[in-house]
């Protein structure tokens, strides 16, 4: 007889998102390729296929996802800030201003740097191919400046700091008359000019291409998209690094990864940097698909607006934040031209995502697609390796003789 006896255990229940979340796992790197390719070419034709389901009626659907794609980027770099490494950064938009300006002080005709139609390579149609990289050095750079004698602080304090930042930028942008034009701006903003044809002259890119399919805002669609790619690679590959491991240690408890030998402010920095730095690729795509830049788009508002896209879609999670950004920017455009009680429903979207925060804060706080915890570095390795060889039941227990 056997006087031992294990106890009965219930199968650990799974949803949906975490079974598609495991079988993405658990495939090798060349399979995940395979298998998102043809997702990431779907997602590509989106504005093209234009679903009535879901394409806007008063805005011109490939200029929404073209928005869509730029507020993706923005979203992916801030949450490299607040999601990954824990620092709460209110004036995320000061780095998407200085990216901005960085391109139409470079390109635009009207910058008071050159005064002159003519600026050399800067007014030729590499121009703004060229100045992009110079952007995300400028905004790199200004990141460094603001984070050295700021990163000492922590929460409150840091948030404060950012948004000061973020206000001092818009400030000396409409003050400095005689380097940014002040409240005038800068127009004229150089894009891409590729693709010329007789029936666009100035190229795919420019905003009289008003194609029935192919307009200037799906071709800034497809740009947006390579920027977004290119910068999840990046990021995605820091992640698996010491600096992934160390942005996680610091945002689950800064103490406890400083007792443990993490260079703490070292990574903070870092990741100021480079969130600096996709801020300043996000305003310099925005230059180009708009060409024109003045303060009134470098608002405190939109910074939080920036910030809502990442706490609704899940900090920590880059695609969760990509769908924060969609919704942030999709919403109002689904509903601009709809009135209610004589106003329209767009001009309320403060209040919407107010409330949409308030309700999400308290019954799902981690947003709506969470990022989990698991092992960065060699996660798909072990986990691969569970499912081929499963812990074994534990071993009956043996009758003890009297």
């Amino acid at each position: 007889m056997t006087t031992g006896s294990t106890e009965a255990t219930t199968p650990e229940r799974h949803g949906v998102g975490d079974a598609i979340r495991g079988w993405w796992a658990g495939l090798p790197r060349v399979a995940q390729w395979l298998v998102g390719a043809p997702l990431i070419i779907l997602v590509a034709l989106v504005p093209v296929i234009n679903p009535p389901l879901i394409t806007t009626t008063a805005t011109n659907f490939g200029v929404v996802m073209a928005t869509f794609a730029m507020t993706a980027l923005i979203a992916v770099g801030l949450n490299v800030v607040v999601g990954q490494t824990g620092l709460l950064d209110l004036g995320y938009v000061g780095f998407y201003a200085v990216g901005a300006y960085t391109v139409a002080l470079m390109t635009s005709p009207a910058s008071p740097l050159w005064n002159s139609a003519d600026h050399g390579f800067f007014s030729g149609p590499w121009a703004w191919l060229a100045c992009v990289p110079l952007a995300i050095i400028v905004t790199g750079i200004t990141g460094l400046i603001l984070g050295t004698p700021t990163l000492r602080v922590r929460g409150d304090y840091l948030a404060i700091v950012t948004l000061g930042f973020g206000e001092i930028v818009r400030l000396l942008a409409e003050n400095l008359t005689d380097v940014t034009n002040g409240a005038t701006g800068l127009q004229g903003v150089l894009y891409p000019e590729l693709g010329r044809s007789a029936d666009n002259p100035s190229g795919v890119f420019s905003a009289g291409n008003n194609s029935s399919t192919l307009n200037f805002g799906v071709w800034w669609y497809w740009l947006g998209i390579v920027a977004v790619i290119l910068v999840l690679i990046v990021i995605g590959n820091l992640e698996r690094s010491r600096v992934g491991r160390s942005w996680v240690a610091i945002r689950e408890d800064e103490d406890a990864a400083e007792i443990m030998g993490v260079p703490t402010f070292k990574y903070k920095l870092w990741a100021f940097v480079i969130g600096a730095g996709i801020g300043g690729l996000s305003g310099a795509v925005y230059a180009g698909q708009v060409g024109f830049v003045d303060p009134t788009g470098f608002t405190v508002i939109n910074s939080m607006l920036f910030l809502c896209a990442v706490v609704l879609g899940g900090q920590g999670n880059k695609l969760g934040v990509i769908a924060g950004a969609f919704i942030v920017v999709y919403l109002p455009a689904r509903v601009q031209g709809i009135h209610v009680g004589g106003q329209e429903l767009s001009d309320y979207k403060y209040l919407f995502f107010g409330v949409a925060l308030v309700v999400l804060m308290i019954f799902r706080p981690q947003g709506l697609f969470p990022a989990r915890a698991r092992l960065i570095t060699f996660g798909r390795q072990v986990y691969a390796a569970v499912r081929r060889n499963p812990k074994p039941a534990p071993p009956e227990a043996e009758e003890v003789p009297a």
